[in-house]
């Protein structure tokens, strides 16, 4: 097994740790709660302030800082609708409601202004924006998405996308295939046998991940490339029966190799048949997204 291997084979650090692992819904407060015991949209004033703690605890357990918890804390409330659009979110009531430093409440507004989440104008004041101007390829809202109300509709989404990008991926990547990436790509597969043996599905998963983001960056297209980290994403948030890549199987290792293969062979056409096979849904799944029709 090469070094790569071996490092991406080493135990990751668990939640105990101080570090949730992908997928882990307690890390979004309001993912789990029933609607009733959500926090509704936010009277700050007055408000209860055991909020605040669950906020920083929550995302204190990805090894944030105040300003990255802070914007997990406000982006989730907002993605949830728990900020509904044209809220006015006042950075005073903000920093005393968590307990932070105005500077960091307005590193944080910037933070969420950029994602296309809050608009800040001059005597007006910073509000909440409408979900048709949210940036839904930024990859904090794609997680913060798919682990709140809306989770079904965003993993539905991101299969769909995945149809489009990555076939298309796969059959560039055939003719652009250089000898590091192809094996790194054969690393991944590895990776992914071993931990599925171990019953490590964290292992699998971060190795699928990989596997996935690397054959887009060798297809040869800088625009698709761009478009590796929302695959990643879409990866790290799968926790239902979407894609054949969700969860460990025999299947899914196959079609993996069936793809390296087409590429150390330089044929597209099987290298994207490959990966068509391997996005299929489960069938227990309603909505099947079809494969694009052959011409």
């Amino acid at each position: 097994m090469s070094t790569l291997a071996h490092t991406m084979m080493t135990p990751a650090r668990t939640a105990d740790a101080g570090l949730a692992g992908p997928g882990e819904l307690d890390r979004y407060p309001y993912a789990e709660a029933p609607a009733a015991d959500r926090v509704g949209p936010p009277a700050w004033e007055g408000a209860d302030p055991e909020l605040g703690r669950v906020g920083r605890r929550a995302a204190g357990s990805r090894g944030r800082g105040l300003h990255g918890q802070l914007v997990q804390q406000l982006g989730q409330m907002i993605v949830s609708g728990d900020l509904g659009a044209d809220r006015p979110l006042v950075p005073e009531e903000i920093g005393q409601r968590f307990e932070v430093s105005r500077t960091v409440v307005r590193e944080s507004l910037r933070v969420l202004e950029a994602k296309g989440l809050v608009s800040a104008r001059p005597n007006v004041g910073t509000r909440v924006r409408p979900v048709s101007d949210w940036n839904l390829l930024d990859p904090d809202i794609i997680e913060w998405r798919a682990f709140g109300p809306q989770r079904d509709d965003q993993r539905r989404e991101l299969s769909e996308l995945r149809w489009t990008i990555e076939p298309l991926a796969a059959r560039l990547a055939a003719g652009h295939g250089r000898e590091e990436i192809q094996q790194r790509l054969v690393d991944m597969v590895e990776i992914m046998g071993h931990a599925m043996a171990q019953g490590d599905a964290l292992t699998f998963s971060r190795a699928d991940a990989e596997f996935h983001s690397l054959l887009i960056q060798v297809a040869g297209n800088r625009m698709l490339e761009h478009l590796s980290g929302i695959v990643s994403a879409a990866l790290q948030v799968s926790g239902s029966p979407v894609t054949g890549c969700d969860r460990p199987t025999e299947a899914s290792l196959a079609h993996h190799g069936r793809i390296v293969d087409a590429l150390a062979a330089g044929d597209g056409t099987a290298a994207e048949t490959a990966m068509r096979q391997l996005l299929t849904v489960h069938p227990e799944v309603e909505r099947v997204v079809p494969a694009p029709r052959e011409h």
